[in-house]
């Protein structure tokens, strides 16, 4: 039975190219025109940082700016270095040719570290559920990260008066929102640092209440470039760690606005799913998603231009309706999910091996690799394809023609991932790779 206190309910990414960038350029290079409200939220100072959180499971997501950490003391950081024990949890292959996602968590005690590896398998679980993480799951390793905590559950729950001893500071009703679940962010990059990578970021708070949270501004040194905060026990709060991947690894903007009169009258957005131009004006420039307008899109209707995002009510379209961008519980619309599979390969690779290329091989050596799901290997010996290898994930240079003729030659192992869904060139070209061996005959 599972030890709980009473409680209710490395890399920073590059962009690519020009059509992945910074995700709030929009809100950062927006201006107003014709008398309209500014931007709702303003970019934080340096004693402030901006989070994103959720007022419930079917709303659009809202913006905060909340007091940024004190620097560690020397008293936390003697505390974290005597902790964080690291367990891998999902090993797919080599930290260097993978997606590595750490979950870090709070409000667990010591007696409590099993609880949460079991809590990471379920919202590990639930996350990948969804596409394009069902079909990709074969890119990823996860990593948990042991933080322990002098009290069970967090601070805020099941109320605001309610306070707890965590390692990392987890607190709902974080800066007067109930929802808003707030970390010691400094904290956190310390902990996730004791990890062999780190990608991506995610804090389950020993809880069932839900809430959570996105840094996606956090200014990090340790190589990722967000965090997101989820309840543990929540069903419904792997939604929120899923929208914040969007940010981190699709770079993809949010398709929601305030409600609130607003008319967008900036340059043309970076991102590859906000647009000032119209489904018409797209096809004929051939500019962001023309590439998909008309196709039906799994997270329901047409792909077009709906007016709307960016947190502007006007100036700004969207491809769809409503998608996992705009409203929890959603799928990602197809330029979405184009950029979250781009995403996931600017971190895994599409081909992998454990025989190194460092070193010179022989005729006799075995040569094996690992594809991605649905690729193909192709193999080629100085250049030229060897036909009759196509397909083969192991192979030996001798049987592949390589000559025993006492000089060196090459064998190739070529890869791409044949996926539809994603069509931009300047993303495809993250979806193939090669592996080059030195062979003496």
């Amino acid at each position: 039975m599972r030890r709980r206190t009473s409680i209710s309910g490395r890399r920073t990414a590059a962009a690519i190219g020009t059509t992945l960038a910074a995700v709030v350029a929009a809100t950062a290079a927006a201006t107003t025109a014709q008398g309209a409200a500014p931007a709702p939220t303003p970019q934080p100072s340096e004693a402030q940082q901006r989070v994103e959180y959720f007022t419930g499971p079917d709303g659009h997501p809202r913006h905060a700016t909340v007091p940024a950490p004190k620097p560690l003391s020397p008293a936390d950081k003697a505390s974290i270095a005597g902790d964080g024990d690291v367990t891998p949890i999902v090993q797919s292959g080599p930290v260097d040719s993978k997606l590595d996602v750490v979950f870090l968590g709070d409000g667990y005690t010591e007696a409590q570290q099993e609880d949460f590896h079991a809590d990471i398998r379920a919202k590990w679980a639930k996350m990948t559920e969804v596409e394009p993480y069902a079909s990709y799951t074969g890119l990823f390793n996860v990593w948990a990260v042991d933080a322990v905590s002098r009290d069970s559950g967090v601070s805020g729950d099941p109320t605001q008066d309610v306070t707890r001893d965590t390692a990392l500071g987890s607190a709902f009703f974080c800066d007067g929102t109930e929802r808003l679940l707030c970390v010691d962010t400094n904290k956190v990059e310390s902990y996730a640092a004791k990890a062999p990578a780190a990608d991506l970021v995610v804090v389950l708070s020993n809880s069932t209440k839900y809430g959570g949270a996105g840094y996606n501004d956090v200014s990090s040194q340790v190589g990722y470039d967000g965090i997101a905060t989820a309840s543990s026990d929540n069903a419904q709060s792997d939604q929120i760690a899923v929208h914040e991947t969007g940010h981190s690894l699709g770079k993809l903007a949010d398709e929601y606005d305030y409600g609130q009169p607003g008319t967008y009258s900036g340059p043309e957005p970076a991102e590859v799913n906000l647009s000032t131009l119209s489904a018409a004006e797209m096809t004929g420039r051939q500019q962001k998603w023309y590439r998909w307008i008309g196709q039906e899109s799994p997270d329901g209707g047409t792909v077009g231009a709906y007016e709307g995002g960016g947190y502007y009510q006007f100036g700004l379209n969207r491809p769809t309706e409503n998608s996992i961008m705009r409203t929890l519980g959603r799928e990602f619309n197809l330029p979405g999910r184009e950029a979250m599979i781009a995403g996931f390969y600017r971190h895994a690779s599409v081909l992998t091996s454990r025989v190194g290329t460092a070193h010179t091989l022989s005729r006799d050596d075995r040569i094996r690799v690992t594809p991605a799901t649905r690729a193909r290997v192709t193999w080629y010996v100085d250049g030229h394809e060897v036909a009759a290898a196509r397909g083969r994930t192991t192979v030996e240079p001798g049987s592949l023609g390589v000559p025993a003729d006492g000089r060196t030659h090459t064998v190739t192992a070529k890869a791409a991932d044949p996926t539809r869904m994603v069509r931009t060139p300047a993303l495809r070209k993250h979806l193939s790779a090669a592996l080059t061996w030195h062979v003496t005959g």
